[in-house]
């Protein structure tokens, strides 16, 4: 048995990019930040917050929510799996990438500028 299951809460980092693939499906990518908070340990040691950034990539349904719904400095809940690819640059240049692929998404905190409820846009990306 194996599990590849990745949960994540964080900030979005940056507007997602959504393209329509030529089947009409619908993937977003964007960035989303989780961070550890600063703390002083035991013996006096001061540690500062850490950032983590990931990229992650949604499908069909949770692609157009993210579109509608999700900008830059939201908080999301995601959960999904993580998937590492390779791919060339235009320059000839073999790129590695780990990326999460998200199964659920959950817009989190207050309530968007629109006064939409940001809470009830979540979704399975199949």
């Amino acid at each position: 048995m194996s599990v590849n299951k990745v949960i994540l809460v964080g900030n979005v980092g940056s507007d997602p990019e959504v393209r329509y693939l030529d089947n009409n499906v619908a993937v977003a990518n964007f960035s989303l930040a989780t961070s550890e908070r600063a703390y002083t340990s035991a013996n006096g040691t001061t540690v500062p917050e850490r950032t983590e950034w990931h990229r992650v990539v949604v499908w069909r349904g949770l692609a157009e929510t993210a579109e509608k719904y999700v900008k830059k400095g939201t908080q999301l809940y995601i959960e999904g799996r993580i998937q590492y690819r390779q791919f060339t640059t235009k320059e000839g240049q073999e790129r590695n990438v780990a990326e999460i692929v998200a199964d659920t998404m959950q817009l989190l905190g207050r309530r968007s500028d629109n006064g939409a409820d940001a809470s009830p846009a979540t979704g399975d990306s199949k």
